[in-house]
């Protein structure tokens, strides 16, 4: 297990690995003097064989003194001391010229006097240059040189026409050109003023200096700038690899990277995280307040790793935002949930940040907090949906039609209370925070609610539940299907657990207790058994049950003085981003011990991937089933 340790993001890590071909040196050899290397400066351009002629020898010789400084830039000065000689002779020749011009400008100008007229005020005197005052100046010029060009041409090609001209032929051309002139005259007086206005709009002529090919030049360059500015993270980032995993078997650490932040989503908590299904270095943030004495606007920011100071799309809410989801086959669309109670759907790649769909109180939207949205794929119409959940106790489905957003409620989550003595039983509504869709079969979904209950329902059956999981005494921050096996899913929540679910089964397979409220957890997408969680102390937990069932491979704190509040695995990179209370994302690479996946063997042919994790996940049931195998397997870790 790795210690924790506090992590400051302005200083750079330094890890120290000693070369694998370093020579071990004896006392005595490291006790010899070693002589000293001089460089010498030597221009491998600069001539070696050089002969100039010597007059006074009347022979040629050669010249063994080379100059080796090479000149890559040199610019001439333009500053002086203002009490240097020079200073003081430009200054001269100033007041000179100065003393000039005001001697031929009074030489130049007469005096002319006009007669005031009585009762008016004097005029103001007006000093006019004499025109006629002029003075003639000779110059010497170049005579230009003439000089005779010749060129020669190709004679234009010529063509016979003849035509035969007569009286009634003219006569007939005459007559066409004054009708014409008639109906234009006649047209032209038809025409009101509405259509003598021109309704068509003035072509913009595209400016090279905004347009779209400059601001896509100027986003390579801002790219280039800040990869070359960091190359050392990304050198990580693709080729580091942590030494010590091959001495510590089932342990590894997580190597800080980036830290996410910007000033417009500052003094706000991250409150959902989402990367983008096609473009791997793109992921969403959304930025709100959890506090409900806190509650102001919400941030929308679309940050890349390729371009880690500012994000690439930002979008301003009046809301906070409290979830997000991208579209998994139309990358540019993103659904959004604030605390208001409102949804909404962007297009990240419109010019006006504002969104394409809202919904309002005619649509009938969430009285409370939307804590989680999902898309859903298209009806037989074709018609884009996704949907809702909301601390109100509904589960409502959006559709984007042509000009408005529809909804229609799919499933109301009733609470039974319990009968006290002298009270009739009634039904009230769950608060729901959290759903997931199950990726094998597409009408199963899990609700999570704050009563700590988690619900089994189908959309095709949505006036019951299918079943219901009570484990958990706290709300249900995270439920999530496994990305392989299509019957386990795991859940999170403030009770300080993350529990490890069968949904054929009522209670659950294995609880681990993290010691602080659990924020989110997210199963890996490269493993059956592999799955990190965050807790409100700012540490990250990694486990992989096929390496270890009982404990935690990894435990690292990464933030200081601040909870962590989301978690997101990177689909291709083997990478996490956490999100914390201060409105930042911090980015970690994980070391080989924690991204071990299946690979198939010769021995194996024709079994995919997929099977040989469902085959693992199996292998860790089985295990977890019977006690007397547990304890059996648990002492062989032990061991």
């Amino acid at each position: 297990m790795a210690d924790a340790f506090d992590f400051d993001p302005d200083m750079q890590l330094v890890v120290k690995v000693v070369p694998e071909d370093q020579v071990d040196l004896t006392p005595e050899e490291l006790e010899k003097e070693v002589p000293p290397r001089v460089l010498h400066p030597h221009d491998p351009h600069a001539p070696d064989n050089t002969a100039e002629f010597s007059f006074k020898d009347r022979s040629y010789k050669v010249d063994t003194e080379v100059d080796h400084t090479a000149w890559h830039l040199a610019v001439d000065g333009v500053l002086m001391l203002s009490d240097s000689p020079e200073a003081r002779e430009e200054e001269d020749a100033r007041q000179r010229k100065a003393k000039e011009q005001e001697a031929r400008d009074s030489t130049e100008a007469v005096d002319v006097s006009i007669e005031a007229i009585e009762g008016d005020p004097d005029p103001a005197a007006n000093t006019l240059r004499n025109q006629f005052h002029f003075a003639d100046r000779g110059s010497q010029t170049k005579n230009g040189i003439i000089r005779d060009r010749g060129i020669s041409t190709e004679p234009p090609s010529n063509t016979s026409h003849n035509e035969t001209v007569t009286l009634w032929s003219i006569y007939d051309h005459y007559m066409k050109d004054i009708e014409a002139t008639k109906d234009k005259a006649d047209g032209t007086r038809k025409l009101t003023n509405e259509d003598m206005i021109d309704t068509k709009k003035p072509v913009r002529q595209a400016d090279s200096l905004y347009g779209d090919s400059m601001r896509l030049a100027i986003k390579i360059m801002e790219r280039m700038i800040n990869h070359n500015t960091e190359s050392d993270i990304y050198s990580d980032l693709k080729y580091w690899e942590d030494r010590s995993d091959d001495y510590r078997d089932g342990h590894g650490t997580l190597l800080p990277l980036w830290r996410f932040a910007t000033e417009k989503a500052k003094r706000k908590q991250v409150t959902c995280i989402r990367c983008n299904p096609k473009y791997a270095d793109l992921f969403a943030v959304g930025f709100g307040s959890y506090d409900f004495l806190k509650q102001g606007s919400g941030v929308i920011c679309c940050y890349s790793v390729k371009n880690t100071r500012f994000p690439e799309y930002v979008f301003n809410t009046e809301s906070g935002v409290c979830c997000l989801d991208w579209h998994p086959s139309q990358p540019a669309m993103l659904a959004v949930g604030l605390y208001d109670g409102t949804v909404q759907v962007y297009d990240v790649r419109a010019k006006l940040r504002r969104p394409l769909y809202q919904s309002t109180i005619r649509t009938n939207k969430h009285t409370d907090p939307v804590w989680e949205v999902h898309w859903n794929d298209e009806d037989s119409a074709g018609v884009l949906n996704f949907f809702s959940i909301s601390a109100d106790g509904r589960i409502s489905i959006w559709r984007l039609m042509k000009d408005k957003l529809e909804s229609e409620q799919l499933l109301q989550l009733k609470m039974a209370v319990a009968p006290s003595s002298g009270v009739e039983k009634k039904e009230r509504l769950a608060g729901g925070l959290c759903f997931d869709f199950n990726a094998a079969v597409d009408h199963l979904f899990l609700v999570g609610t704050e009563e700590g209950k988690i619900h089994k329902c189908s959309k095709d059956f949505a006036g019951q539940y299918l079943a219901t999981y009570e484990g958990h005494t706290m709300a249900v921050y995270t439920v999530r299907w496994n990305n392989y096996h299509p019957r386990i899913f795991i859940s999170a929540s403030a009770d300080w657990t993350v529990k490890l679910w069968d949904h054929t089964q009522e209670s659950c397979l294995v609880s681990f207790d993290l010691g602080q409220a659990v924020g989110d957890v997210s199963w890996a997408p490269y493993s059956s058994t592999a799955f990190a969680a965050i807790t409100s102390d700012g540490i990250v937990h990694f486990y992989d049950l096929s390496v270890n069932r009982n404990e935690r491979i990894c435990y690292q704190k990464v933030v200081r003085k601040a909870k962590l509040t989301h978690i997101m695995f990177n689909t291709t990179d083997p990478i996490i981003f956490v999100g914390d209370d201060r409105g930042g994302v911090n980015c970690l690479k994980l070391s080989p011990n924690l991204r071990k996946f299946c690979v198939v063997t010769q021995q194996e042919e024709g079994v995919t991937r997929e099977e040989l994790e469902i085959r693992k996940m199996n292998k860790y049931l089985e295990m977890t089933a019977s006690p007397q195998k547990e304890s059996d397997v648990g002492a062989e870790v032990g061991a």
